[in-house]
């Protein structure tokens, strides 16, 4: 298995992992490859994709203000789960974030993905219940 930076090349397997890939929640101009572009090039050392064969397996998006990290569209295909391709997706992360400065990252997983919450907790990551998220649609061509 190979982790590399994702590239805008990437998009049409990435997009492709996405849409096959249960409880994830897609957006029509942040997911397009107009969004992830301007995504990529806001933050370039933190978003990777795991090839095997070059096949994308994996894909993690994260970005940051500066001073939080946000992690994004985890997804690895799922004949592959299970061989540790999440956690080293999440650890490279990690550590671009680290080299980044940055101290905290959060992610939001839809209550309803019992795979994705059991995942994120196994690495570590807690479950907020003193906050409350809120979402305000600005552009309403975004569905």
């Amino acid at each position: 298995m190979n982790i590399r930076l994702m590239s805008v090349k990437d998009y049409d397997k990435v997009n492709q992992l996405w849409k096959s890939t249960e409880g994830m929640g897609m957006r029509s101009l942040d997911d397009s490859i107009e969004g992830i572009e301007k995504f990529i090039k806001r933050n370039p050392k933190t978003n990777f994709v795991a090839q095997v064969e070059n096949i994308i397996v994996g894909v993690i998006l994260c970005g940051h203000d500066g001073r939080r990290g946000y992690i994004y569209h985890t997804a690895v295909k799922t004949d592959y789960r299970g061989r540790g391709i999440g956690r080293a997706l999440v650890d490279n992360v990690i550590n671009a974030l680290k080299k980044e400065e940055i101290n905290k990252v959060a992610l939001v997983v839809f209550s309803s993905n019992d795979l994705g919450n059991k995942f994120w907790q196994s690495l570590g990551f807690s479950r907020r219940s003193d906050l409350i998220y809120r979402n305000l649609i600005i552009n309403e061509k975004n569905i």
